[in-house]
């Protein structure tokens, strides 16, 4: 059995290089969340300064990424169906899932409180919509779906074009950046402000990054190869200043004109990467892993912690760079594995309200396919 429906993923007909771009992407901030459940578990990571040295040099870009792909996608949707039906599949395939699997995390962190490293408590659940930064990952589908209806509406009722867009982004931004410098808590509003510019950006772009020529551009040898020292040089100055800081967020709270060029030139080798590796058929797994991102981003807390329990409590191990490595995986393939179960067991709903006909129907035929092989036989 194709326990991550691979065969159906890696046929479809998808743009392949976002699949790959959503790979990297989801494979960095599980990378980051293991990274801090190893350290709240009080392993002694101290010991291994370069894992930490590498979630900070992988941590402005990441998210932004996510942000830019989503909204290459929101005018292309929005012609094809309307506002209404990009709105409908925006509350089943986004805001749906962040409610049902931030209620079960939830649950289960209260639950099981003496076995992890979490201080949630019943007010939470309200936390999942009105300040889900303190829920943990979920302030991310919560940002994703409040920054694209507001974009839809405004394009379609206000007539924004793009540079109207863009200008609002830039303008929510310098408002972000004012609101941190102040520190002041202003709840989901702060992550919308954030992230609207890499949406509009995303929508901006659209038009080259859906055309393939592009990929020409992309894959050349004169583009890779600037952008990667730009890459390593920028990187290596974010990550300087915000370890000496002792924080992740310095640049992205106190130095936002930079933490724009970290997140810009991050996630331009990103996708340079991802049409490589679409270019050449590589690493297909990875395609795999992005298809999953948002199956992943839902359930990775719950994977890692179950990961890490039984590594640590069952199977004695101690030593933090393998078990980051095994937690990292954990944190992958179970949440794949266990949405592909679900849609064999007809149990799509736990992650969406939309039923994925398509991928039912893949998964019968290779069923049929393999029976009638079998009777052959």
């Amino acid at each position: 059995m194709d326990i991550f429906n691979s065969k159906y993923i890696l046929s479809n007909k998808r743009f392949g290089w976002i699949d790959y771009d959503r790979g990297i992407s989801i494979i960095l901030v599980t990378y980051r969340h293991c990274f801090e459940s190893i350290e709240k578990a009080g392993l002694d990571v101290t010991s291994y300064p370069f894992l930490e040295y590498i979630n900070v040099f992988f941590f402005g870009f990441r998210m932004p990424l996510f942000f830019i792909a989503s909204g290459i996608f929101i005018s292309g949707s929005m012609r094809k169906h309307g506002m209404n039906t990009y709105a409908k599949n925006r509350v089943q395939g986004i805001l749906y899932p962040m409610l049902v699997w931030g209620v079960i995390q939830i649950s289960l962190q209260i639950l099981f409180s003496a076995y992890t490293n979490s201080d949630v408590t019943p007010i939470s659940y309200l936390h999942l919509l009105i300040y889900p930064r303190a829920t943990g990952q979920f302030w991310y589908l919560n940002a994703l779906f409040c920054v694209g209806i507001i974009y839809a509406v405004l394009k379609e009722k206000a007539r924004f074009t793009v540079r109207h867009q863009l200008l609002l982004g830039l303008i929510l931004y310098a408002i972000c950046a004012y609101v941190n410098h102040l520190s002041l808590n202003i709840g989901f509003a702060i992550d919308i402000c954030k992230y609207y510019l890499f949406f509009a950006i995303g929508d901006a772009i659209s038009t080259r990054m859906l055309d393939e020529k592009t990929a020409k551009l992309f894959t050349s040898r004169k583009f890779i190869l600037p952008l990667l020292v730009a890459f390593i040089s920028i990187q290596y100055f974010f990550t300087k200043i915000n370890m000496a800081a002792g924080s992740n967020y310095y640049i992205e709270n106190h130095m936002p004109i930079f933490f724009l060029v970290v997140a810009l030139v991050g996630c331009a080798i990103s996708i340079a990467a991802s049409f490589s590796l679409k270019k050449y058929q590589a690493l297909p797994f990875l395609r795999v892993i992005g298809y999953n991102s948002v199956h992943i981003y839902c359930m990775q807390i719950i994977a890692m912690s179950i990961s890490r329990i039984l590594l640590t409590k069952v199977l004695g191990i101690q030593n933090v760079p393998l078990l980051a490595l095994l937690i990292l995986c954990g944190g992958l393939i179970i949440p794949m594995v266990f949405y592909n179960l679900c849609i064999r067991m007809n149990m799509w709903w736990m992650f969406t309200l939309k039923k994925p006909s398509e991928e039912i129907e893949f998964i019968r035929q290779q069923k049929l396919s393999t029976n009638t092989s079998n009777l052959q036989k």
